[in-house]
């Protein structure tokens, strides 16, 4: 078992591990002595490789998630004044790249048995100024989306998918992402699959994607290639600012390397998940995750909820499990209890996030978890009963 990150001696199950394959060496080694280390041949099979596997149109590789939200926004024309819906129970990243399209995020409620945004709390904020709705994909589990899908049919609003979780998680057979304009996805370490840090745009629409790969390399309009095929290759122009947004070819080799083994990952996630299940079914005051038995759910986190009927509450839980060598985390704290968007929601406003944030505790979960990693958690949690 690897070191943990933060040399804590006291660990000894760390809450997730990479799993980077002797593949996945092999291929960066390999990218490493390519002449272009960037916008090259392994981009181009990442995006082809991702299209094929979502069955979308256009895939972007992007820096990460947050950059792919960004530009998933920018593409759409969200501007000053524009107002975007988003669950108050998920990572920042989504307020941020709402900010940084100087455009008003409108946080709201979650529903109160799930991690979904409220319908009526959607409805409730919807204003003329409302232009977009991005809900998330979260812990791997497919969202609320036909319903939300309704709401903005109904007002004339975009969709952009929060899929940072989600990679290999399916509704109706289609691939989360494909439902709203774009799907926005993560390949942080702790992800399903990895690029150490990196994103992906994908889309349907050709007008949005020209704009996403356009803004990625500074609103250039040539790509790298194009410029050194013929021509003078510094002879492009600039029609609206952009950003350095590329996901370099080491980056993008580990993920094709990874995605050609994502249903193997899915699976290995699914079975520890259904594991921790078995074991933990019928505990007073723990709620388990929806486990469902089809490709809804890509298992990215395992989250239980430590209700008041535990004889412990979630904290104490936290330090419980670290007291016996367990790391566990929590994702995420609610976006209104941080300083800088306080002045975006009011606490009295998403009652449910407060309750579910209370409760919320993510397990050790990775391709190469083991019995016995899973059994030292659940026989922490089984003692206390």
């Amino acid at each position: 078992m690897k070191n943990d990150f933060f040399k804590d001696s006291k660990i000894k199950y760390p809450a997730y591990e990479p799993w980077i394959s002797n593949d996945d060496q092999k291929i960066v080694n390999k990218t490493l002595r390519q002449s272009m280390l960037t916008l090259g041949p392994q981009l181009e099979k990442f995006e082809s490789d991702f299209c094929k596997y979502t069955k979308s149109k256009y895939a972007i590789a992007v820096t990460n998630c947050t950059a792919a939200l960004h530009l998933s926004l920018k593409a759409m024309g969200i501007k000053e004044n524009d107002e975007v819906i988003i669950p108050d129970l998920t990572f920042v990243a989504d307020a941020n790249a709402i900010l940084a399209c100087n455009a008003k995020p409108v946080i709201v409620d979650i529903n109160k048995d799930n991690f979904f945004l409220s319908v009526s709390e959607i409805k409730k904020n919807i204003t003329k100024k409302t232009k977009a709705i991005l809900p998330v994909h979260i812990y791997g589990q497919v969202c609320n989306i036909e319903e939300i899908l309704d709401i903005a049919k109904e007002n004339n609003l975009k969709i952009i998918e929060d899929c940072a979780h989600a990679v290999g998680t399916f509704h109706n057979s289609k691939h989360v992402g494909t439902f709203g304009s774009t799907g926005c996805f993560s390949f942080y370490p702790t992800k399903n699959i990895t690029t150490a840090e990196g994103g992906m745009v994908i889309t349907n629409s050709k007008k949005i994607a020209d704009k996403v790969r356009q803004l990625r390399s500074h609103g250039m309009t040539k790509s790298l290639k194009t410029r050194y095929s013929g021509g003078y290759p510094w002879i492009f122009d600039i029609i609206e600012p952009g950003y350095n947004y590329r996901l370099d070819e080491i980056r993008c080799a580990l993920g094709v390397s990874q995605l050609k083994r994502i249903t193997k990952i899915n699976q290995l996630r699914k079975n520890a998940s259904l594991y921790y299940n078995s074991k933990l079914q019928n505990i007073s005051g723990i709620i388990l995750p929806d486990m469902v038995n089809d490709k809804t759910h890509s298992y990215h986190l395992y989250t239980i909820r430590v209700t008041k009927l535990f004889k412990l509450s979630r904290d104490k839980l936290y330090e419980k499990l670290k007291d016996n060598g367990i790391r566990t985390t929590v994702y995420w704290m609610p976006i209104h209890k941080y300083t800088a968007y306080k002045k975006f929601v009011k606490s009295s406003d998403v009652k449910n996030t407060t309750k579910i944030y209370n409760e919320i505790l993510a397990l050790p979960l990775f391709p190469g978890i083991t019995k016995k990693h899973q059994d030292a958690v659940i026989n922490v949690i089984n003692s206390i009963q």
